[in-house]
């Protein structure tokens, strides 16, 4: 792309502003949640402000502490959540352009975005290597990275409600709907930020789910990063055949921390 004398001028003030306007992007990787967190009886906190872990949920495991009258349990499990991290060792020799892997190869995906320029959505591949798949726990229904999300051989639909309350009474509501199933991506889970400055991004190739990780959006064309809260009512399909009705209430922690989210959520639904 051809660049004016001025624009090379304003290039690396634009990357300062840009990593200025990142700080909260990065110093809360490895922050605890807070201790004092307060959820009420139908609400997740999970602070998933690192770039490099999934955290996992389990309805079922939850629904059993609120039958078994254990609030104490309960409260703990919504608002503490093990992080499994995300394989960044190379297991293999790399790939760089015009070559690339074929579909669903697990790895760590770099590719170059046009930031600053027309923004994210334009983007090339640049290289690829292989790492362990990513570890999960025997049991979970919807994971979370960031702001990413995906399912356990489920799928989502996004609703027009923006109130659990003035949700059906019945999931019955919504089974003739579609509901889109996860589907594999490569350039959308960010977990290697150190290039950021040369435009280029690490990303774990990995299926989400794209409906439910429109629950929140992130554009960056200029500095500051926006952040955009879809704030309806998802209604997730879970492999069982059972239905949870979940909603982001916020993500950031009081802090201003990204990636810590509050969830309402309704299961069974």
């Amino acid at each position: 792309m051809r660049h004016t004398h001025q624009s090379l001028l304003l290039l690396p003030v634009c990357l300062l502003l840009f990593m200025t306007s990142c700080e909260g992007l990065f110093s809360s990787v490895y922050d605890e949640a807070e201790s004092n967190t307060q959820v009420t009886g139908s609400q997740l906190y999970i602070d998933a402000s690192s770039k490099t872990a999934w955290y996992y949920i389990c309805f079922d495991s939850l629904e059993m502490l609120r039958q078994q009258g254990d609030m104490e349990k309960l409260r703990y499990a919504q608002t503490h959540f093990t992080p499994y991290p995300i394989s960044m060792t190379a297991t293999g020799d790399s790939v760089k352009s015009p070559e690339k892997p074929d579909m669903g190869a697990t790895g760590i995906y770099t590719y170059w975005y046009d930031i600053f320029g027309q923004g994210l959505s334009v983007n090339k591949f640049s290289s690829f290597i292989p790492t362990n798949p990513q570890p999960e726990p025997d049991n979970w229904d919807i994971a979370i990275h960031y702001i990413d999300a995906r399912t356990n051989g489920g799928s989502a639909l996004e609703t027009s409600y923006t109130s659990m309350d003035d949700l059906p009474a019945s999931s019955a509501d919504f089974s003739g709907l579609t509901f889109t199933p996860d589907e594999w991506q490569e350039n959308t889970v960010w977990v290697n930020w150190d290039q950021v400055l040369s435009k280029y991004m690490g990303c774990q190739g990995i299926k989400i789910n794209k409906v439910l990780s429109s629950w929140i959006t992130m554009e960056l064309v200029t500095p500051p990063p926006v952040f955009t809260l879809n704030n309806h009512v998802f209604i997730v399909k879970l492999k069982n055949g059972k239905y949870a009705a979940v909603q982001l209430q916020n993500y950031m922690s009081s802090k201003g921390d990204k990636g810590v989210l509050t969830i309402n959520y309704k299961y069974p639904y």
